[in-house]
């Protein structure tokens, strides 16, 4: 059973950072690409960030790009997200997933769908509040 559990959120103050984790189970977490979606309150899954199975390759969507980083552990099938510079706008549950982004939800021209990726976790949920 594909496992994806999210931790690390919490209560950060605009500017703080926080750092969040995902770790897999339940398939060969080195052969899939991961990305991070988030969901902010009545708003739609908006992509944040994939990275290829190897680690070699990120990408961010323009609104988090140069303030947050992905990375993964291999050995650990642990996935991470540095999140610096926050925003009150960042404040959502984020979910960790298996997959990479199409083309238009990279770009932000649509809004992802659960379909658009493969296993999902439950969330973690990131305020940023003063």
């Amino acid at each position: 059973e594909v496992q994806l559990v999210e931790s690390g959120g919490g209560l950060v103050q605009p500017g703080g950072s926080l750092r969040l984790s995902c770790a897999a189970s339940g398939f060969t977490f080195t052969t899939y690409g991961m990305s991070w979606v988030r969901q902010a309150p009545g708003k739609g899954l908006e992509w944040v960030s994939g990275i290829n199975f190897g680690g070699s390759s990120t990408l961010y969507a323009d609104s988090v790009k140069g303030r947050f980083t992905i990375s993964r552990d291999n050995a650990k099938n642990t996935l991470y997200l540095q999140m610096n510079i926050l925003k009150t706008e960042d404040s959502a549950v984020y979910f960790c997933a298996t997959g990479l982004p199409t083309e238009t939800i990279q770009s932000g021209t649509r809004w992802a769908t659960r379909a658009d990726f493969g296993s999902w976790g439950r969330g973690t949920q990131v305020t940023v509040s003063s």
